[in-house]
């Protein structure tokens, strides 16, 4: 046991070689800068980034709110942060490889023997004997031999290693640790991703809210209007086609209600399942017109830097760097394994005697194996991990360009919408302004009734356009910081405590 101690520190230098190619991040080809549209200007809030509760931008208590129980209770990303824990248990595993392997045995055997006997002339043979006599007709009797019992006592402790001379195992371990950091990389997305649908479907439930304030409004006002109509009609002023006209047109905004009356129990119902709850047992109280949609400034950050801000593009980095490793592991099963054990203890038939000098055995083993015809096995293993790192490479390239196109295009929409926003606003408010003149020119009798349904539809349609500019634009807002990887960092990667995961990461509850 002494020597196989003393050798181990060597070996374990020995063990400190990787076959596994030098890893270096693939290179991107980023622009310079973003397009933008023109009359722009880039908005520079004191943070310099997006937070990570950057949802609270959007001035909701309701949704910040919906956004802490969603990550308390989403079953999607509890689901992640079970595959991240699993990593990390997969990864503690591999390493534990790397060590020696000491297991501990002890043993109390009994052992019994018994010998022949001989009864009334006729021989037995027994692994037991019993003593005792007994009688017939006559008078006979019976000799029996006892036999011979021992106890064996073994106590012993036994080391098998097996070096990493090539790295099989360094590069496994190296491995595993890259998925698991690529794991948490997908937790954070998943996050990222559960917060900003649970805000668009927020957003979009209250631009509903908006909408079906308003369409009831108009609702009521067409109701006036066909009273005004069909007291036209008995005053025999106008024809009957204005009373059918305005009951048609107030038919279909009831029917535009009843719609987005629907739309908005759709969205309360997802957004009862991204918290974790029945839909049928969810309600979130409504706004109406109370609703004051507002759009928080997104500071933009340089096309150079999005690598590092978003947690996807950081999962598909870590896993080309997990492919990196894995082509060490085929390199490595080209060399030879070699296999070392040892053991010691005490073995005696007396347990008083059993840690005595005399009771004593050791033994040392070492065992070299290598692979001589595998009929091209490990080179087409070689190759295969050689394709795995090409593929990952492609894979992290083609994640790069569409974080590149999320971020221009967001960025493009949201310039484009807040211009569309304001002209709307302007178009809603001439409309409405047209639309109470023509009613009052009806009701004097200067224009017919097709002018004023004309000017009710006009702005009707105008004030849902604006609706859903704003709702359009708070949604772009949202989409832009995710796009530009919400509060997220990459050097949370390596601290393993990413502030947008620490609360998932947790592990739920066993039944």
């Amino acid at each position: 046991m002494t020597r196989f101690a003393r050798s181990l520190p060597l070996l374990a230098l020995l063990g400190g070689c990787s076959l596994a190619p030098h890893y270096v991040r693939p290179s991107l080809s980023a622009p310079q800068r973003w397009k933008t549209a023109p009359g722009w200007q880039v908005a520079n809030p004191d943070d310099g980034a997006p937070r990570s509760d950057w949802w609270t931008g959007f001035g909701d208590a309701t949704l910040d709110d919906l956004i802490g129980r969603a990550i308390a209770h989403n079953q999607t990303l509890a689901q992640a942060a079970a595959t991240y824990r699993e990593a990390v248990a997969t990864t503690r595993e591999a390493r534990a490889s790397l060590f020696p392997t000491v297991t501990a045995n002890g043993t109390v055997t009994h052992t019994h023997s018994g010998s022949g006997s001989v009864i009334n002339g006729d021989t037995i043979s027994g692994s037991g004997t019993t003593t005792g006599s007994g009688s017939t007709s006559g008078s006979t009797s019976g000799t029996v031999n006892s036999g011979s019992s021992s106890t064996n006592y073994h106590l012993s402790l036994a080391a098998a290693w097996t070096p990493d001379f090539f790295g099989s195992l360094a590069n496994t371990a190296r491995s595993d640790s890259l998925t698991e950091q690529a794991r948490l990389a997908d937790l954070a997305n998943a996050r990222l991703a559960l917060e900003g649908e649970l805000v668009t479907d927020y957003l979009s439930l209250r631009a509903a809210d908006a909408q079906i304030a308003s369409l009831q409004a108009t609702v009521d006002a067409y109701q006036r209007s066909l009273t005004i109509a069909t007291n036209q009609y008995n005053a025999g002023i106008v024809a009957r086609t204005d009373q059918f006209q305005a009951q048609s047109q107030l038919a279909s905004a009831q029917s535009d209600l009843e719609g987005e009356r629907r739309t908005r129990a759709q969205f309360e119902d997802a957004i009862a399942v991204f918290v974790g709850e029945n839909p049928a047992s969810f309600t979130i109280p409504t706004l109406g017109m109370a609703w004051t949609p507002v759009t928080p400034d997104v500071p933009v950050a340089v096309p150079s830097t999005l690598v590092e801000r978003r947690p996807d593009v950081a999962s598909a980095e870590r896993q080309v760097a997990a492919a990196n490793a894995e082509i060490g592991v085929a390199k490595a099963a080209f060399f030879p394994t070699v296999s070392l054990s040892g053991s010691g203890g005490f073995e005696n038939n007396s347990l008083s005697g059993l840690f005595s000098s005399g009771a004593t055995l050791w033994s040392l083993g070492a065992q070299v194996a290598e692979t001589l015809i595998d009929f091209g096995a490990r080179r087409a293993r070689l190759a295969g991990a050689r394709a795995a790192y090409d593929a990952t490479v492609a894979n992290y390239r083609q994640v790069t360009l569409t974080a590149f196109q999320d971020v221009q295009d967001n960025l493009i929409a949201s310039q484009v919408l807040a211009r569309q926003e304001a002209l709307l606003r302007q178009a809603s408010i001439a409309a409405d302004k047209s639309e109470a003149s023509l009613l009052n020119q009806y009701r004097a009798g200067i224009v017919v009734y097709t002018d004023v349904v004309t000017a009710q539809a006009t702005a009707l349609t105008a004030r849902r356009a604006l609706i859903q500019a704003q709702v359009d634009r708070q949604n772009a807002a949202a989409a832009l910081i995710q796009a530009l990887g919400g509060g997220w960092s990459d050097a949370e990667i390596a601290k393993g405590s990413a502030a947008a995961v620490a609360a998932a990461a947790k592990p739920v509850a066993q039944p």
